[in-house]
């Protein structure tokens, strides 16, 4: 098993909305999430005032994907009072420095074009990034902290509620001890393989802990019933008006991984009809969603 992390928040005015101070045990870094009308107040916070990387992201009150910038700076205060002058979509900012002071301009660098890259292949966010910047060169063990830096900031901005670099299907884990995990979301786990025939049309999903994923190059019926819910129908348009769902001839094609809230709605937009999702999606050996389901609570 993965070992487990401590990530303490520290609410500068006591709300959840405001300045929020975070760091992880045994961590060198340090996080800071700042509302944008509240800039002026990180002058206060010596922490912004050195070289780090910074998250732009714009609010989440839209069901297209938000947006976000990825930028680094010697003096990340400074930068921000340019961005705050000429960029306008973000509304709160998160910045990432070191308690010791032994990030450097190579340092930074190296991370944000392997954050940019990160956050382009996890595809959650409409990235204001344009190419992935070139990462510095460092040395092997810099590159291996720089590494571990990363993680811990990933770690750190999900608690924060950005999964910018969350992949919506994560691969195969190891823990500490070399040994592949056995969760929920391991790559091996016959939930992450899950299938969909109707109609012709296959299917392919995966239950995560953040919901249903309907897989890429999924193929899902252009007609849809009287009989289909409504919040599906929505769902289902939405994806079409983004871009996710390509028109062919007899069907639509995925053409992303879609994350959904239950197998429910990914079977009703596949068939286009009222669809039980524990009924209708199977694993690799014939099993249906709710047999696995009943499994895990006989043995639970």
């Amino acid at each position: 098993m993965p070992t487990g992390k401590s990530i303490r928040i520290y609410l500068a005015d006591a709300t959840v909305t405001g300045i929020r101070f975070a760091e992880l045990v045994n961590w060198t870094g340090q996080g800071l999430a700042c509302p944008r009308n509240r800039l002026s107040e990180l002058t206060s916070w010596p922490e912004v005032s050195k070289p780090g990387v910074y998250f732009l992201f714009e609010g989440r009150s839209s069901d297209a994907k938000s947006l976000a910038y990825i930028g680094e700076s010697e003096n990340v205060l400074e930068r921000l009072t340019s961005h705050d002058r000429q960029k306008d979509f973000w509304n709160e900012v998160v910045i990432f420095s070191s308690k010791d002071d032994n990030l450097t301009k190579a340092h930074v660098k190296y991370l944000e074009s392997a954050l940019v890259s990160l956050a382009k292949d996890a595809d959650r966010y409409q990235l204001e990034n344009g190419n992935i910047p070139t990462a510095s060169s460092l040395p092997r063990a810099d590159r291996d902290a720089m590494e571990e830096f990363i993680e811990n900031s990933r770690m750190v901005l999900g608690v924060l509620g950005y999964t910018i670099l969350e992949p919506l299907l994560p691969s195969s884990r190891r823990s500490d001890s070399g040994m592949e995990t056995t969760d929920l979301n391991n790559a091996n786990n016959p939930l992450m393989d899950l299938s969909f025939t109707v109609n012709g049309l296959v299917a392919k999903g995966a239950l995560t802990d953040e919901g249903f994923v309907l897989k890429k190059d999924s193929q899902l019926s252009k007609n849809q019933s009287e009989s289909m819910p409504g919040r599906s129908a929505n769902i289902k348009a939405q994806f079409v008006a983004a871009g996710n769902l390509v028109e062919h001839p007899d069907y639509f094609l995925a053409v992303s991984d879609l994350l959904l809230s239950s197998s429910t709605y990914a079977a009703a937009i596949v068939a286009g009809t009222s669809r039980s999702g524990p009924q209708s999606w199977k694993t690799s050996d014939g099993q249906t969603l709710k047999q696995r389901e009943d499994m895990s609570l006989q043995t639970s």
